[in-house]
């Protein structure tokens, strides 16, 4: 069934999902990444920082702790387990059992404006229906991996690309102009 927005008067005015994969769309490898890219972790703190990041618990539990909660951000994570739960809410998470709550929640939060979800795979999946932006950092590796980044369809457009060695920025809109 698809999510819906939040029926709240404050609904946001976009759901991004931003991700880094490989050529092959590879996103994850054993529970991390297969590669370090540090203008990419820039990036996503650059686009996210300020508003609240939607994820899953494998996604919140592959950040070192010591970034847990990411900082600037209201982290809300999706997870029905009540030990892990309870756990990540005394790190600071906002925890709650599937993506139309995490929606709601998001309402909450400052930086209503555009609300990003940060993985994993079945997140991503849960968040096309919903989403019209992607931001995704291409990652020129043919690093192998277990995970697999979300498949937009037709109606997705790329709109914007910055090209760097080794890898590239590209912007995805539902229905944006073609760059």
């Amino acid at each position: 069934m698809p999510s819906e927005l939040p029926s709240d008067t404050h609904t946001p005015s976009r759901i991004g999902m931003i991700w880094a994969q490989t050529t092959e769309g590879v996103i994850g490898a054993d529970g991390g990444m297969p590669w370090h890219v540090p203008e990419d972790l820039a990036h996503f703190k650059e686009l996210t920082h300020g508003h609240p990041v939607i994820m899953g618990r494998r996604t919140w539990d592959s950040f070192p702790e010591r970034f847990r909660p990411l900082p600037g951000r209201t982290n809300i994570v999706l997870s029905r387990n009540r030990e892990a739960a309870e756990q990540m809410r005394q790190a600071g998470a906002v925890v709650v059992p599937g993506f139309q709550e995490a929606l709601d929640a998001a309402i909450e939060a400052d930086g209503l404006d555009l609300i990003w979800v940060i993985g994993g795979a079945t997140l991503f999946d849960q968040a096309l229906d919903v989403a019209t932006l992607a931001e995704v950092t291409v990652i020129e590796s043919t690093a192998s991996g277990d995970t697999y980044a979300p498949a937009l369809n037709d109606q997705w457009t790329r709109t914007a690309v910055d090209q760097h060695e080794g890898y590239r920025f590209e912007r995805w809109e539902r229905g944006g102009e073609r760059a």
